[in-house]
């Protein structure tokens, strides 16, 4: 079979020769082998996983996405967010250092807006009271 995962921005994986995939939807884990049906699935955020012709194993993290099978050969995956590795150890690590890092620019964000909001607010207050409406709202 044949292997795409995509996100917006890159082709993460394109691999012929797999000889299986697991992946995870909300009625829980599945597996696709070689001349499976036509078929179209949501995942949730979970760790899909293919087996190689060497009988090696690798993942990809996602976070949601479209599964689907075409031909009974072609497996693709499109999602948001997907970060690949060759063992869980190290992608769990991976995609936790990820975790903290969107986590931390979603707090700097906020931040930002309220300073933005903030200055808004005190510019308003400013330029009413300039024009004499200084003290409350009616």
């Amino acid at each position: 079979m044949r292997l795409r995962i995509v996100t917006p921005l890159a082709v993460v994986v394109d691999e012929d020769g797999v000889l299986a995939v697991r992946a995870e939807d909300s009625s829980g884990g599945f597996g696709v082998l070689p001349g499976h049906a036509d078929f179209l699935t949501s995942l949730i955020p979970s760790v899909v996983s293919w087996k190689r012709a060497d009988a090696s194993r690798l993942y990809c993290a996602v976070r949601r996405g479209v599964f689907s099978v075409r031909g009974g050969d072609e497996v693709a995956i499109a999602t948001r967010e997907a970060v690949v590795g060759d063992d869980l150890a190290t992608l769990d690590r991976t995609v936790l250092a990820r975790f903290h890092a969107d986590l931390d620019a979603e707090r700097s964000e906020r931040v930002d807006a309220a300073r933005l909001q903030l200055a808004a607010i005190r510019q308003i207050m400013r330029h009413l009271r300039r024009d004499g409406h200084g003290g409350g709202f009616a």
